[in-house]
């Protein structure tokens, strides 16, 4: 955050305020992502309560609207209806010291982080990519990863609702070549579901339990899709470090236990951001470091 800042200070004014731009509009996006992290996985099991009442031939537990727009947003402690003054990405949260206003039952510091990661990932994406259409793409990627990595740690969960649009989304970003030629964003696309399916299935032989979701197959395909085929032994490789380094640090830390299973999806997630940023600076250096 430090180096960013300081990158924003040294650079010309123009790229420096429409970064800071985009990094105010990225608050703005991660109040909706909350919105988006606390309501699918809701909006996904009323679904399937409804579904199972409709087979049993009984009532439907769940109705009226409840979708990402309604109803408005409430405090979930007393049911106070949040006004557009206590809905100020970040700034209401510190005004309200992290609490409701009414019955003062805390408010979740997580909440702001999102809004504060939305932020700070806008502004890498469009001070590296720009605010054309690669910088617009990549926005679009990084908000819906961050979206999909809460929702995994809260629900161990990679939905379809998010997993599938980003993928074709991302091959038709590709018919123009916006980050790969589309032929590598559909062999992408297959190959990253197919890697970890095989994964999955030769862990499933040996030792009889599932070492991962197929939600992580199709974000990782998803990845693929926007990033080509040639950028997935890096994103395998960055999440399996991260995961293996949190995992250890969770047992020794935190007394985690060795059978409980880490949600995969926010390494994915992490590996994708430093792929779409950074990747083919990673890759040049590979090459060039096994060819001396």
């Amino acid at each position: 955050m430090d180096a960013l800042f300081a990158a924003l200070i040294d650079a010309p004014p123009g790229i420096a305020l429409t970064t800071l731009c985009w990094m105010v509009i990225g608050l703005v996006v991660g109040s909706f992502l909350n919105v988006v992290i606390h309501r699918i996985p809701v909006m996904l099991q009323r679904e399937t309560d409804n579904f199972i009442a409709i087979e049993r031939d009984e009532p439907e537990p769940h109705s009226g609207h409840y979708n990402l727009l309604f109803p408005r947003s409430a405090c979930p402690a007393c049911g106070h209806t949040l006004t557009a003054a206590e809905n100020i990405p970040l700034v209401s949260w510190v005004w309200l010291r992290g609490r409701c206003r009414y019955c003062r039952a805390p408010i979740s510091p997580r909440y702001p982080l999102v809004e504060l990661l939305a932020a700070l990932l806008s502004g890498c994406v469009v001070w590296r990519l720009g605010s054309d259409v690669n910088g617009l793409a990549g926005l679009l990627l990084v908000w819906t990863m961050l979206a999909l990595s809460f929702i995994d740690l809260d629900t161990q969960f990679l939905p379809d609702d998010l997993t599938l649009p980003l993928l074709w989304v991302g091959l038709l970003f590709n018919l123009s070549a916006t980050f790969t030629p589309l032929p590598d964003a559909v062999i992408g696309a297959a190959a990253g579901y197919l890697l970890l399916w095989l994964v999955y299935w030769g862990y499933r032989l040996f030792t009889g339990k599932e070492g991962m979701g197929y939600g992580d197959f199709k974000l990782l395909a998803a990845l693929g899709a926007w990033l080509g085929w040639y950028m997935l032994p890096l994103i395998v490789l960055l999440s399996s470090a991260v995961g293996a380094v949190v995992g250890v640090l969770l047992i020794l830390l935190r007394g985690h236990q060795r059978d409980k299973p880490i949600p995969f999806g926010p390494f994915l997630a992490l590996a994708g951001f430093i792929a779409l940023l950074y990747g083919q600076d990673i890759m040049d250096l590979w090459m060039q470091a096994s060819h001396s």
